[in-house]
Formats: structure tokens, sequence, C-alpha cells
């Protein structure tokens, strides 16, 4: 890539993220005043996600990468890139499995507290 292309291509992207941004936020405040039908509602409605803060989620990965770059180094000089990387990978996927277990079982015991 040339340099040239740098501030154009770092323009583009700003401008689709708050193009993003400011489309979320109009379908919000048309779902909340009433406009929009059914479907569209299912999309923007209180999910998984909000019941379990994404902190949780990133945590278990942070440490499922920092456990690999910890047993990366202690293995042999020859294999110790390929272990580290593929732990790190391993361990992550891990951490992501574990926080869909733990969110799962928060989100279902804040929904049996509405419920009641």
């Amino acid at each position: 890539m040339d340099f040239d292309a740098v501030p154009i291509v770092i323009f583009i992207v700003i401008a689709v993220i708050v193009k993003i941004l400011s489309d979320n936020r109009v379908r919000r405040l048309a779902i909340e005043k009433g406009v929009v039908n059914e479907d569209i509602k299912f999309l923007y409605s209180d999910r998984f996600e909000g019941k379990v803060p994404s902190s949780l989620k990133w945590g278990f990965v942070l440490i499922g990468i920092g456990l690999a770059v910890f047993g990366g180094q202690m293995v042999d000089r020859s294999m110790q890139d390929e272990i580290t990387i593929g732990g790190m990978f391993l361990f992550a996927g891990l951490g992501l499995v574990v926080y869909y277990f733990v969110a799962n079982r928060i989100y279902k015991k804040a929904k049996q507290e509405e419920v009641n």
C-alpha cells in the first residue's frame, strides 16, 4: 500500500464507523417510538449480552492467552513459537467456551428472577 493512500483509507474507515453508529441510533429511536415492525424489534431486544458483562468474556480470553504464553516459555526453544501460538488459539477458544457456559448460567438465573 502506498503511503499516500493511508489518509484516504483512514478517512473511509472513520466515515463507515460514523455511518454505522448513526444508523444504529436511528433504528433504536424508531423502535422506541414504535415506528418499526416486530421483525426488526427482535434484532434490538434485550438479549444475552445485556445480562452478562462483556468484560467477563475478554477476561477469560486474556487469561487463556496469558496461560499459553506462560506455557510456551516452559517448552524447548525449538518448538517455543509453535506451542505458544497454538496454545493462544486453544486457550482463547477454551476461554470463550467457558464464558458461554458461565454467561448462560447467569442469563438463566436472571431470567428466572424476572419471572419471580
